[in-house]
């Protein structure tokens, strides 16, 4: 017994590294339990910030939680039995510490950009895209910040650092100047919007054409209609034009309609009377410009134009709307006896002489 409590004095410091490592455990635990009520607690208020927080300190939380105590016994450890490696244990720890808080802040800017646009979390929901640009550039500068501070804790001058990193930008810049270009690119696109995340764009100047997935720093992923990813360098969309049919006020019915030249007589009531259709037809937009006129004589066929909007831009709908134009027009040309013409051709035999 005197030997043990002798051997106990003597290492008194591995009890308490125990004891140090057992209550860290404990304290993880408590920290975990107490994480699990506060996430039951938030679930009933349903606030953007309550969540993203939580969610962000989870797993960080824990980790320095195990930081601080390992580091505590360690320092322990380094001062009973002396060694190299334990004199960085400050170090090193300082480093862990700044990556968590690193860590924490990008989760929780991750979190916030994935649902400030979420109608359920905000009544008037943050554009996608922008939601995306500040969310990139916040996590870049935390980044860089975190990078610094950890190069200051390891001894490097910053404003060496710095320093280096404006000569070594300049011989960046002339190297990667592609990707410097597609940089400014995707900052145009952030800041002018001519397109969003889910928008329907299309180039006439490319074969661009598709529904946009992504909007990246150096690419954007466009899915085309046949489900094939399109990646574009942001520095395309600098030079070429792009049109964003998601942003259509109305969708366009123009149609040329012939009729038999028989049929010259009725031709009149015809055109009024698809005009009056057009008018009271509930999906057509009366604001909008609406015409139905005859302007040519066709090869084979008088010509009637039909020019209006439909109020919907969405394409399954407009169709719809379309085929029920198309369909009343046939009727209304059935209803006067006329008939919809077709290419024909007549041949005329000259009378043999006598």
């Amino acid at each position: 017994m005197e030997q043990l409590i002798e051997t106990l004095t003597t290492h008194r410091w591995v009890l308490e590294v125990f004891g140090v490592v057992l209550g860290t455990a404990l304290v993880h635990l408590l920290a975990r339990i107490l994480m699990r009520r506060l996430a039951r607690q938030s679930e009933k208020t349903h606030n953007l910030y309550d969540d993203a927080l939580l969610e962000a300190a989870r797993r960080p939380l824990g980790f320095a939680i195990w930081v601080i105590g390992i580091g505590w016994a360690a320092a322990l450890v380094g001062g009973n039995a002396p060694a190299d490696i334990f004199e960085y244990v400050d170090e090193i720890r300082q480093v862990a510490i700044i990556g968590l808080l690193v860590w924490f802040a990008v989760r929780f800017i991750r979190f916030v950009e994935a649902h400030v646009a979420d109608p359920s979390y905000r009544a008037k929901p943050v554009d996608r895209t922008t939601a995306a640009a500040v969310g990139k550039l916040l996590r870049a500068s935390v980044i860089i910040t975190g990078v610094l501070m950890v190069l200051q804790n390891l001894g490097f001058s910053i404003s060496g650092v710095l320093a280096f990193g404006g000569i070594g930008g300049i011989a960046v810049g002339f190297a990667a100047r592609d990707t410097l270009a597609n940089f400014f690119g995707a900052l145009m696109i952030f800041l002018d919007r001519p397109f969003s995340v889910g928008d329907w764009v299309r180039s006439p100047d490319q074969e661009i054409e598709g529904t946009v997935e992504e909007i990246g720093w150096r690419l954007t992923r466009i899915r085309t209609f046949d489900q094939r990813p399109l990646y574009v360098p942001n520095a395309v969309f600098s030079t070429i034009a792009v049109e964003n049919p998601s942003r259509m006020l109305n969708r366009r019915i123009y149609e040329t309609v012939g009729l038999r030249y028989d049929d010259v007589a009725v031709l009149p009531g015809v055109v009024a009377d698809v005009d009056a259709m057009l008018k009271n037809h509930p999906d057509i937009d009366q604001s909008r410009t609406l015409m139905v006129n005859f302007n040519k004589f066709g090869a084979s066929s008088l010509d009637f134009f039909v020019y209006t909007f439909t109020k919907t831009t969405v394409w399954a709908e407009f169709h719809a709307i379309k085929q029920d134009v198309l369909f009343k027009i046939a009727e209304i040309i059935a209803s006067h006896g006329a008939q919809i013409a077709f290419p024909t051709q007549t041949l005329h035999v000259a009378p043999e002489e006598a």
